[in-house]
C-alpha cells in the first residue's frame, strides 16, 4: 500500500518515541524527512525505516 508522501508543514508523531511529542516536517528529499519535534528538536528521518504518523488535527 503507497501512502501519501509527507510534505513540509504537515504534523507527525514517530510510533517508536512519543516521547518526542508532536512534529513538523521541515523537508522531505526522497526517503529523507526532517521533521521537528516537540520535545527532540531536529531529527532526520528515514522513511525506508520509519513510518512517521500523520496528525490531521495536531490539536488532539
Amino acid at each position: 500500500m503507497n501512502l501519501p508522501s509527507l510534505e513540509p508543514g504537515q504534523f507527525v508523531r514517530h510510533p517508536d518515541r512519543p516521547d518526542w511529542g508532536l512534529g513538523q516536517v521541515q523537508s522531505a528529499i526522497g526517503d529523507r524527512i526532517t521533521v521537528n519535534f516537540e520535545n527532540a528538536g531536529k531529527v532526520l528521518v528515514n522513511a525506508a525505516v520509519v513510518q512517521l504518523d500523520r496528525v490531521d488535527d495536531p490539536a488532539e
